[in-house]
């Protein structure tokens, strides 16, 4: 489950949240860093280094972990406070791999209902070129607290 707490007036306070949250979670082992978070986007980058297989290429698998946090991020901004995320469908096809630098994934929301939210990701190098599509479906629960 994914709770960003809500929607913020600003990304910093997002951001801020975000990193807070993170000690102990994949997305500090993977190395996740959130550069926007909001309503609108979210964008991520995380190190080739770390996140690869035995041949030195990035794992498949730590992209898509990139794409979900992305996906499930913004789909918690869009939810709000009082809601939790849950992911339910992830796919994602993998174009060309990295050795080094960075990946940055980019959310675009192609849905944000009242119960799902859907997004499109994508995952580019740090030259630009896309290295995975994604997408993401979320469906939004009420908080049980």
């Amino acid at each position: 489950m994914t709770d960003v707490t809500g929607p913020a007036s600003q990304t910093d306070d997002v951001l801020t949240m975000l990193a807070q949250g993170a000690d102990g979670t994949l997305v500090a082992r993977l190395g996740i860093e959130f550069l926007e978070a909001g309503p609108e986007s979210v964008v991520a980058r995380m190190p080739v280094a770390g996140n690869t297989q035995y041949h030195g290429l990035l794992h498949g698998g730590a992209t898509a972990a990139l794409a979900e946090t992305v996906g499930s991020v913004a789909a918690g901004v869009h939810a709000g406070r009082d809601r939790v995320v849950v992911g339910t469908e992830l796919n994602a096809t993998h174009h060309r791999t990295a050795r080094s630098g960075h990946v940055i994934a980019r959310t675009t929301a192609l849905h944000q209902g009242r119960r799902t939210a859907t997004y499109d990701i994508t995952v580019t190098d740090d030259a630009g070129r896309r290295v995975c599509t994604a997408r993401l479906s979320c469906m939004i629960l009420d908080r049980d607290d």
